[in-house]
């Protein structure tokens, strides 16, 4: 099998050293580019050489990517197919199933999971995969193959909207791979029944990776009432109200979003303790404190400010103002939560946004707690990308 596969190699004055010791990108400018290489079509599984033409690892390659070679197996012999494949989930999912004792979790997280590119969310019997990288995407029947052999008779829908498929010059068309989905999904998560639409919601139709936070936020709004901003399908506001809370008002741009998260009310026994409204965040946090609206607890989790590095700082600007205007609406002694998924912005420089923000408000307080994602998001030790979701729960004076 090897003598089929491509061959590329590192430049004389770079060295594996990094890929030998984890790190699972292999960058272009470290990678010997002539008109072989760039015949070589986009996704090919390659051999990746040291200087003196040592066997390094096997990568997807792209040459037309910044990320030039994605590490996929170490060993020279194993053949990238469906069985190694069905082998990665199979060790994904028994992680999740020590974890949950329901079917709802993300099952494999890119690179941390050894499939870089690669996402797939598990909602019982039916999976949403999106496949953000070429190499992963021209390998989809061997996927579609793997978790029928790993879960047995599922429905698979391939989910084709990620930002990074554009990148990796893929195609923006989801389809439903096998079996068939009527509608919304019901997600039973920290006490409450979330609604996920996995045909044509945001990204598969769930955030999973804020459970533990929804749950820390619930605890807090005990007794209480909450402001669930950028809410999405009623993420911590659902919870909230199956922990104890007493009234819950979700604001998001998106009216089917509303929609899930007023279904998800009904189906949890809520709709009378829990309203919605439609409009920009920034906007509505500006009319509610005019009108002298207050809460115990406010959560401001916003979509990704800063998803690269040149967006960083106009980001971290967005994040300070968010910080702000959510800080005139928590009552004294109450919490507010504030949330960032963007890769570029790292703990430090959110924290920094957020403390600038709170006190341009007028307002001091404590740190609590600092959440990340849970568990079924797990952190590629090599690769500070993969630890992107940071939530930090202030108590304000």
């Amino acid at each position: 099998m090897t003598d089929q596969r491509p061959e590329i190699r590192f430049r004389t004055n770079k060295s594996p050293q990094r890929i030998r010791h984890g790190f699972p990108w292999a960058y272009d400018n470290e990678i010997v580019t002539d008109r072989r290489t760039k015949k070589i079509p986009a996704g090919t599984i390659v051999d990746l050489l040291d200087t003196d033409r040592n066997f390094v690892a096997q990568v997807a390659f792209h040459p037309e990517s910044k990320i030039a070679g994605r590490v996929l197996e170490r060993d020279r012999e194993v053949t990238i197919g469906l069985d190694w494949i069905a082998a990665k989930i199979a060790f994904a999912r028994d992680h999740r199933d020590r974890m949950f004792d329901t079917p709802f979790y993300r099952l494999i997280h890119a690179e941390a999971d050894g499939m870089p590119g690669l996402i797939i969310d598990r909602f019982g019997d039916v999976f949403a995969v999106q496949p953000n990288a070429a190499w992963i995407d021209g390998l989809m029947d061997e996927v579609t193959a793997a978790l029928e052999q790993v879960f047995g008779n599922v429905a698979i829908i391939k989910n084709a909207s990620g930002r990074a498929r554009g990148l990796e010059g893929l195609s923006d068309e989801s389809e439903v791979l096998r079996g068939s989905v009527d509608g919304p999904i019901p997600v039973s998560m920290n006490g409450a029944t979330y609604m996920a639409d996995v045909l044509g919601g945001q990204k598969t139709g769930l955030f999973f990776d804020q459970r533990p936070n929804h749950a820390f936020g619930a605890a807090l709004a005990k007794g209480g009432d909450m402001l669930d901003m950028f809410s999405h399908v009623g993420g911590f506001s659902l919870a909230a109200l199956a922990n104890g809370a007493t009234f819950a008002l979700a604001v998001d741009g998106s009216a089917p979003a509303l929609e899930l998260a007023d279904q998800g009310a009904e189906k949890s026994g809520f709709s009378d303790q829990f309203e919605t409204r439609k409009g920009d965040a920034f906007e509505v946090m500006a009319a509610l404190a005019t009108e002298g609206r207050t809460f115990d607890v406010v959560v401001c989790d916003p979509p990704a400010f800063a998803p690269a590095k040149p967006a960083l700082q106009a980001g971290l600007r967005a994040y300070e103002r968010v910080a702000r205007l959510g800080a005139a609406l928590v009552r004294p002694g109450g919490y507010l939560v504030l949330c960032s998924c963007s890769h570029a912005a790292d703990i430090s420089s959110f924290r920094t946004a957020c403390l600038s923000g709170i006190g341009k408000g007028g307002r001091e307080g404590q740190i609590v707690h600092s959440g990340q994602a849970g568990p079924d998001h797990p952190v590629h030790p090599k690769l500070a990308e993969t630890a992107y979701l940071k939530s930090i729960f202030f108590r304000l004076q």
